[in-house]
């Protein structure tokens, strides 16, 4: 259980407490959802991916074509020589119009590279779908962390504005004492570099948690209200199963970095055949359908005709300068760097499951040592305090108990919140962080 923040001394009172109206985790997030611009490309990039499927079935199916044409023609024609007079249409200008439409139609009934690339878009597609998932559980872990970013900040503003309180008492009391001649002005001075120290300290957390407010403001575009604490509810839940071979089976299977991967893999394997395709030979079956009209021509007589026609085109490629060879060989090795990046796909994967996983793991050794730490702590001070009362105890004594109690106090909250988030990674690690997780986590906060 999370040690209770009012635990040190009347000082420590002073720290963070929940805040009326405050705005929870789940909203945080449901805001970033709407609002973060990472989130909206990535949005819009899985809209474009899933068009590739339709472009890629579209090289299968017929193409039809209508084309139409109007032509005004002013013909001056003489004819000349003996079989002029002979010729039976006269000499002079002709001014006529034409005009015709037509539908073409090609269905390809042989194209291996059409075929390839239509496996490739289903590729494609299942690319974008989990570069879409890995953006969504990338949104829920960016949001945690400067969720807690700005949370650990907070708590440093208001330890150090505590810290500040409780050495600004032992200052005056030390130069009460040096006043009075019951201690050096040596304990006056050791008070006063530690009370300059600490508003020093104080500054700099209050700027660093300006600068992480001002992050978690991007995320939602808003001016973010005040945040649901971490509470005394967080409990330390070992991953389940308690077996690290399993998480990382279960990563190589179903983490969404490895699909995207696998899938860049077999593109390369099909681009490797489509462009072996270009050797081949293709088969089309061509249907045209035009008709023609001129109310006139050179002869002095319109026309009306109309053309159809069925058949089939054979094209065999048989030289292209060795660009079907050089696309073939070029193919061929990004074939090979699509397999080395899969496999270092999974190289990282695995480290990175193993990392979360141990993230989780020795997170709550170091929360329940820290806790155990703190009760230390906050007896060393208590008991430094009563021993500087009775005269066993220096002012400096007293000044460094009470940096080691709120010291532990912050490495506790820092290593409650890496918990947390090292929780999520496992999650994300094997394609399965959700809302829901998040979720469980909010429930700690209020």
């Amino acid at each position: 259980m999370k040690p209770t923040k009012t635990a040190l001394s009347v000082i420590l009172a002073m720290s963070i407490s929940p805040l009326a109206g405050a705005a929870d985790l789940l909203q945080f997030y449901h805001a970033a959802q709407n609002q973060d611009a990472v989130f909206a490309s990535a949005r819009a990039a899985h809209d474009a991916g899933q068009e590739k499927l339709t472009q890629g079935r579209s090289l299968l199916l017929p193409n039809v074509n209508f084309n139409a044409n109007t032509t005004y023609n002013d013909v001056n024609t003489q004819y000349t020589g003996a079989a002029a007079a002979l010729f039976p249409f006269p000499s002079g200008t002709q001014r006529f119009n034409s005009h015709g439409y037509g539908v073409s139609l090609v269905q390809p009934l042989f194209r291996e590279q059409n075929w390839a690339v239509y496996s490739e878009s289903q590729l494609q597609v299942i690319q974008s779908e989990a570069q879409y998932r890995i953006a969504e559980q990338d949104l829920i872990l960016r949001v945690a962390q400067t969720y807690f970013d700005v949370l650990i900040a907070q708590d440093s503003v208001q330890l150090a504005a505590a810290q500040k309180t409780a050495i600004a008492e032992q200052l005056e009391q030390a130069k009460r004492n040096f006043e009075v001649g019951t201690a050096t002005i040596t304990d006056t001075h050791e008070a006063q570099a530690r009370y300059d120290l600490i508003v020093a300290q104080e500054i700099s957390a209050q700027s660093n948690l300006e600068v992480k407010r001002r992050t978690l403001q991007q995320l939602i575009n808003a001016v973010p209200q005040d945040l649901n604490p971490l509470g005394q509810s967080l409990m330390l839940e070992q991953p389940q199963p308690v077996d690290l071979d399993k998480w990382v089976n279960e990563a190589q299977l179903h983490n969404y970095q490895v699909v995207m991967a696998q899938a860049s893999a077999e593109i390369a394997e099909k681009e490797v055949d489509r462009n072996r395709g270009g050797h081949l030979p293709t088969v089309d079956l061509v249907a045209n359908y035009n008709r023609s009209i001129a109310n006139g021509s050179v002869y002095g007589i319109g026309t009306d005709s109309t053309a159809t026609s069925v058949g089939v085109q054979l094209n065999v490629p048989l030289f292209q300068g060795g660009a079907v060879q050089s696309k073939w060989r070029e193919a061929e090795a990004n074939r090979e760097r699509a397999r080395q990046e899969l496999e270092n796909t999974r190289r990282n994967v695995e480290l990175q499951t193993r990392q979360a996983y141990l993230g989780v793991v020795n997170g709550i050794a170091q929360v329940q040592a820290l806790q155990q730490a703190l009760k230390s702590s906050e007896s060393m001070l208590e008991a430094s305090k009563l021993g500087h009362e009775v005269g066993v105890r220096t002012n400096i004594d007293v000044l460094n108990a009470q940096q080691q109690a709120y010291s532990t106090r912050r490495d506790l909250y820092q290593a409650e919140y890496n918990y947390l988030i090292s929780q999520l990674s496992l999650q994300a690690a094997v394609g399965g962080l959700s809302e829901d997780d998040l979720s469980k986590i909010n429930q700690a906060l209020h």
